[in-house]
């Protein structure tokens, strides 16, 4: 809703969200991952909502930023209403009357100033190329793959080789392609998550003129955050797409060979923003699936059921405490009971919360968290 150009000041908060369609089963509560480990109780808070009254004392619950938008609510809701609109629509109360912890301030100035919640300078966006011969897009020219890289891959060195082994992937199959130049800037997903709704528009008004300017036939993005994000924008001139998509596509046709031998026991976890929120299961599947020796495994939770790791919602920015268990950590035991080797992702969020999983509990030596271009670059 958040994505649309519409006028919402005359709305009282109940008609923003259509709260008045909610017949308070609970199956938001009930199905909410985070409500094991936190106070976080949705179905409650939308009927609170109905009282504007209460609308700034809710906003104020410490468990309002517990919600990692996974969406599982609104999969599981049956008036196909989604409650974490509305708890998003809670913090941004909090942002309007500048009431929100410094990590989350931070990361919305970041963003502001320099095209990225995580700090960095925007004049080192792409410092991941070097090195790389890798081709940028000329607005005078047609390309078929346009691609995007989140802020997170970009900045952070634990990531950097999703957009690296891109690169080499589609020289080496030669793929007709370009990558943004200098003037790509952030998404905002998780923006939007954090409460800062005007700075999204903001954000979409700008990169929906950037992308227009380009003749191309989709918008590839390397995470699915950044799709997710797109697909709430309005007047882009292109199709958006995740890269697994593209990729399944191209190894269906015979365009990339996967022959080389990969001999580990892989489980692939479903990310919530490509799974849940964009029904994007089988792709990364058929990826994993048609590398030889590829022992591939399901977790028993997966697809619209997989289990959230934490790391959307702008949790990576309002951290909250609770003693109880990590749901990356519990994610983690049960890759350890299927005694995969690898756990397999398609998202940068998803790599960094399940890394530092393996970490706490001590399993470095025998299972790893890879993305899935991460292990393609392990076979050219």
């Amino acid at each position: 809703m958040w994505g649309m150009k519409m006028s919402v000041e005359n709305m009282t908060f109940t008609e923003q969200f259509d709260l008045l369609g909610c017949i308070q089963c609970g199956r938001c509560t009930a199905g909410c991952p985070v409500t094991v480990r936190t106070n976080l109780n949705p179905r409650r808070i939308v009927n609170d909502c109905y009282n504007e009254e209460l609308l700034d004392e809710l906003s104020r619950l410490p468990e309002v930023w517990d919600c990692s938008a996974c969406h599982t609510c609104a999969v599981r809701c049956p008036k196909g209403l989604k409650p974490v609109e509305v708890l998003f629509g809670l913090r941004n109360l909090l942002v309007e009357s500048g009431k929100v912890e410094p990590t989350v301030r931070d990361a919305l100035e970041s963003t502001f100033l320099e095209g990225n919640p995580w700090g960095k300078a925007r004049a080192t966006r792409y410092d991941w190329m070097e090195g790389l011969d890798v081709k940028i897009a000329d607005p005078e020219q047609e390309v078929e793959n346009l691609f995007f890289v989140c802020c997170t891959i970009a900045y952070d060195p634990r990531v950097q080789m999703v957009a690296q082994n891109m690169v080499k992937l589609l020289n080496k199959y030669e793929v007709d392609y370009a990558f943004l130049g200098e003037e790509e800037s952030c998404c905002a997903s998780e923006i939007l998550a954090l409460g800062e709704k005007e700075l999204f528009e903001e954000a979409a008004e700008g990169n929906v003129e950037l992308f227009n300017e380009f003749k191309t036939k989709r918008i590839v993005t390397l995470s699915p955050h950044c799709l997710t994000a797109f697909k709430k924008y309005e007047g882009l001139n292109a199709e958006v797409i995740h890269y697994t998509q593209l990729l399944a596509e191209l190894v269906e046709d015979g365009t990339i060979d996967l022959s080389t031998e990969l001999n580990e026991k892989i489980v692939y976890h479903d990310p919530c923003f490509l799974g849940k929120q964009n029904d994007i299961f089988d792709e990364p599947r058929a990826i994993l699936k048609s590398v030889p020796g590829v022992e591939f495994q399901e977790f028993n939770r997966s697809r619209e059921r997989s289990l959230c790791c934490e790391g959307g919602g702008g949790k990576m920015w309002a951290e909250t405490e609770s003693k109880a268990e990590r749901l990356a950590e519990t994610r983690i035991k049960n890759a350890k009971e299927l005694d995969a080797t690898v756990v397999a992702v398609a998202c940068p969020f998803c790599v960094l919360t399940l890394d530092d999983a393996v970490k706490a509990l001590g399993h470095e030596e025998e299972m790893r968290v890879a993305e899935i271009m991460e292990l393609l670059g392990e076979l050219l």
